[in-house]
């Protein structure tokens, strides 16, 4: 009797890791990366060469608590068996929370409606968090900064905010939410929007953190936004603090 040909599934994995000691998520000849780890643990579990599509191409260093990730496979492991299998093989700053079976269609980065991004600034030195926020030492004012905040709600071009070699067709983006919350010696920026371009926001906290230490006000923010310039926005903040949250489909 001729075999049954093998089904092909399209798997959608949920990755918590720590960037610290990663290139970024996408793959690229020479570095370590994310995306290079869980393919190589990938292929080793599943006995076949696997290519993983991510929802969000975070840069060197920059964390993740809800990356998604798609790819296909024709192994009859249940989704279960693979979240367990990876974890296994998976250095410990990368873990998979989560597998399951999706529809041939889904894919991690063009299906995604939303992501979310939060940065967190420390006030106050810290020692077990220090790989994971911004240790400013300067006092910050959060009135204004929550004032520069809501002036990127809504579809603006963030030309100013992006890097200036960015590959990319256009510079707008729709930010449904954006806001600063403080206390206990931490300010957390959070940040929801449909699309997010390179460096985009690093560059934001940075620009805003300048708005907090009375360098340049809420309204100089807004000029600097509609001014489309990169040259205009001050120094991206450190990639320590920036974590993906979460990916909307």
């Amino acid at each position: 009797m001729r075999a049954e040909p093998l089904r092909t599934r399209n798997i959608r994995a949920v990755i918590e890791y720590d960037g610290t000691e990663y290139s970024g998520w996408q793959r690229q000849s020479g570095d370590p990366t994310v995306q290079e780890a869980v393919e190589r643990a990938l292929g080793e579990l599943l006995r076949e060469k696997v290519s993983v599509n991510g929802a969000g191409r975070t840069d060197a260093g920059v964390h993740a608590r809800g990356q998604v990730a798609n790819f296909r496979t024709t192994s009859p492991l249940e989704c279960g068996q693979i979240a367990r299998g990876l974890n296994a093989l998976l250095k410990h700053d990368i873990a998979v929370l989560r597998c399951d079976e999706v529809s041939e269609s889904f894919h991690a980065r063009f299906s995604a409606v939303a992501r979310r991004y939060t940065y967190t600034i420390s006030t106050v030195p810290t020692a077990l968090d220090r790989r994971r926020v911004w240790h400013v030492r300067y006092p910050l004012d959060p009135v204004p900064m929550r004032e520069a905040a809501d002036a990127i709600r809504g579809r603006h071009d963030f030309s100013s905010f992006c890097r200036a070699a960015s590959d990319v067709r256009h510079h707008l983006c729709e930010v449904r939410e954006a806001s600063w919350t403080a206390g206990a010696g931490r300010l957390t920026f959070s940040i929801t929007a449909d699309r997010f371009l390179h460096g985009m926001v690093r560059s934001l906290v940075g620009t805003m953190v300048d708005v907090g230490r009375g360098f340049i006000s809420a309204g100089d923010f807004r000029v600097v936004l509609e001014g489309r310039n990169r040259t205009l926005a001050g120094p991206a903040a450190p990639p320590a603090g920036l974590v993906l949250e979460e990916v909307c489909y």
